[in-house]
């Protein structure tokens, strides 16, 4: 049975497509992975041409169906519906990437709600994305995103050219400070899995 990663949040451009393809990537060299893309952008559907490392669908029959994949990553739409509840309900673990703005702080709220509703907090993980760390607007976002109770991953992912470049170049380069963080994230989320 795979674990299933929902990456969600309502707010668009957040990174939720990057950061799913660089999780993704950074397993599939010790596991069979796939990415189910319900973002109606499409943006990983359109790179699946060039992935050979593992899949990349937006065919929704695949959560119903026996395979033989050890994660599924789910990137969601960048807007709230009933049928994220759906994929609240059958995530083993929810990541809720944001990136430290007012904007963004204000916009969890409402994935957030949902995720509660559904009593999934326990397996959620807020996810400091696309930032430049160490500024006290982080630290601002940071203390408020604690009133929500919901756990909030160690590993930040900064805004680098890495990252935007990865989806083009099957990944980040090793050796590097990005690199360094995703492999720290998908500890974290292995972490959170157990």
């Amino acid at each position: 049975m795979p674990k299933t990663i929902l990456i969600t949040h309502q707010k668009g451009g957040v990174g939720k497509s990057t950061l799913t393809f660089n999780l993704a990537q950074n397993l599939c060299k010790e596991a069979r992975v796939l990415i189910l893309d319900l973002d109606s952008q499409g943006s990983l559907t359109q790179v699946s041409n060039m992935v050979s490392d593992f899949e990349i669908t937006n065919d929704t029959s695949v959560l119903d169906k026996e395979n033989d994949y050890d994660f599924i990553f789910i990137d969601s739409p960048p807007y709230l519906s009933n049928h994220l509840f759906k994929l609240i309900d059958l995530a083993d673990l929810i990541l809720v990437p944001t990136k430290a703005g007012v904007l963004d702080l204000l916009a969890i709220e409402g994935t957030i709600d949902m995720i509660k509703k559904r009593e999934k907090e326990k397996a959620t993980m807020i996810v400091f994305n696309m930032i430049k760390p160490h500024t006290t607007l982080t630290k601002d976002v940071l203390k408020e995103l604690k009133n929500y109770n919901i756990k909030v991953a160690k590993t930040q992912i900064s805004d680098l050219v890495a990252f935007t470049r990865s989806v083009l170049v099957n990944g980040v380069l090793s050796e590097n400070k990005a690199q360094r963080q995703i492999d720290n994230l998908t500890k974290e989320v292995l972490t959170a899995l157990i």
